[in-house]
């Protein structure tokens, strides 16, 4: 997994933790007995024809219209599954890290999910979850962090 390779060249602390599978962020969080807020849901968005990995918590959702607006683009929309799947080739579909720069894509972290002291997220398969510290990972991945999510209720 290059997350894991990536880490460890960097020597960033770490801790990996096995479960059954889960299929979303909220349920990985459930799972693993974390907030919602403390875990960090990947999504790739197309924005105009360049492709961005957002990072917000679990229990949000994008508002596409604040990142158009924040990006300044005439077009945002959720990138399908197959533009996953040749994004992130050495990941299950789904179970992508929130490390953009990984897969030549530029990292984009909402806001809220800094509020948290740590993180936690998929390590590339849905049985696989990686906690670290939230300044680890903001020195890791850096992101540019912007306000383009809204709590669901």
């Amino acid at each position: 997994m290059k997350v894991i390779d990536f880490l460890d060249s960097k020597g960033i602390h770490y801790e990996l933790s096995q479960h059954r599978p889960t299929f979303t962020a909220q349920q990985m969080a459930a799972e693993e007995h974390v907030p919602g807020m403390a875990v960090a849901k990947p999504v790739v968005v197309r924005a105009d024809k360049t492709y961005y990995l957002c990072v917000l918590p679990a229990c949000c959702k994008i508002d596409l219209d604040a990142l158009k607006q924040t990006l300044g683009a005439a077009d945002v929309a959720l990138a399908d599954e197959d533009e996953m799947a040749e994004l992130f080739d050495d990941c299950t579909l789904g179970a992508e890290p929130p490390f953009g720069h990984l897969y030549g894509l530029k990292t984009l972290m909402d806001e809220m999910l800094q509020d948290s002291s740590y993180v936690v997220f998929q390590g590339g398969t849905h049985e696989l979850t990686i906690q670290m510290d939230m300044d680890d990972y903001v020195k890791a991945a850096q992101p540019k962090i912007l306000s383009f999510s809204y709590h669901m209720r």
